[in-house]
């Protein structure tokens, strides 16, 4: 595996692979590897012959008050474990490699699919993703790149962006990876204390009764979505959204409709430990 840290050199790499007829494969990260990570470059392994993984946390994601200086860093562990799952190439960038330090005139503008779901609580947050992800397109120029379902509205928002900048690459969505009871894996689960680790799981379960009405026959979930928002602020969560939103531009609905594909997604706070989780419902 090599490992390279500018942009000449990962472009280098990547053309060294396509010229010799391989396929390519692509996982952006921000480190912090566990085994949903593992489960995307497993995925990516299935579609191409060769995998690149970036890992770099990208600071134009964070707000003023979030947690950028305090999210886990690992990079040796993450390196070696892209190794022991035989990716081709790692890339790990700093932020002059990224942004470099002359002034910048253009960003990346989202119109109402970030209106809903995380884009509420997280201002600027989609922007910022969008920023480094289309850089990172243009700098690996992958023929697939694989991201989680656990950050659906982030999938969907870049499907847009892949549609309408004409970027050559097929995005694939991984499904949830979890813990065995529930909990879907995210770096940030490092934050919990055990107490709250063991209340976690309650927001899937949550979600999976919510998901059980609906398709037992319900069409209007509002009063089911206030009971259960209602049962996890009794179990010591703070509610930030536990809706069903439409899977196209991620708005909330009030009736579900026979044909038609939903997004169960809730977001909570067990602590200062912000949880992120949903259901697709496809009717």
């Amino acid at each position: 595996m090599i490992q390279c840290k500018t942009i000449d050199e990962i472009r280098e790499q990547v053309t060294l692979l396509k010229k010799q007829g391989k396929s390519v494969a692509f996982v952006p990260t921000m480190g912090a590897l566990h085994q949903g990570h593992l489960s995307l470059i497993k995925l990516a392994k299935a579609h191409a012959d060769e995998v690149v993984v970036s890992i770099y946390v990208n600071p134009e994601q964070f707000g003023p008050n979030e947690d950028f200086e305090e999210y886990p860093r690992q990079l040796e562990d993450d390196i070696q474990a892209c190794q022991e799952e035989g990716c081709s190439v790692v890339f790990t960038p700093d932020d002059e490699i990224m942004y470099g330090s002359d002034k910048k005139y253009l960003s990346i503008q989202i119109n109402e699919l970030n209106l809903h779901m995380d884009g509420v609580s997280r201002p600027g947050f989609f922007e910022g993703i969008l920023l480094v992800v289309n850089k990172l397109f243009n700098i690996v120029d992958p023929d697939f790149a694989v991201f989680g379902q656990k950050d659906i509205q982030q999938v969907q928002i870049i499907r847009q962006m892949v549609r309408e900048f004409n970027h050559n690459v097929e995005i694939v969505m991984a499904p949830v990876q979890r813990a065995e009871d529930g909990l879907a894996l995210s770096s940030r689960n490092a934050y919990l204390t055990k107490e709250q680790r063991m209340v976690a799981p309650y927001l899937y379960s949550a979600l999976k009764r919510v998901e059980a009405k609906i398709h037992d026959g319900l069409v209007e979930p509002e009063a089911v979505l206030k009971e259960e928002q209602e049962e996890l602020e009794a179990k010591g969560f703070k509610n930030d959204y536990l809706n069903v939103f439409s899977f196209s531009v991620m708005a909330p609905v009030e009736k579900l409709e026979p044909g038609n594909k939903y997004i169960l997604a809730g977001a909570a706070y067990l602590g200062k430990t912000r949880l992120i989780d949903n259901l697709i419902i496809d009717l």
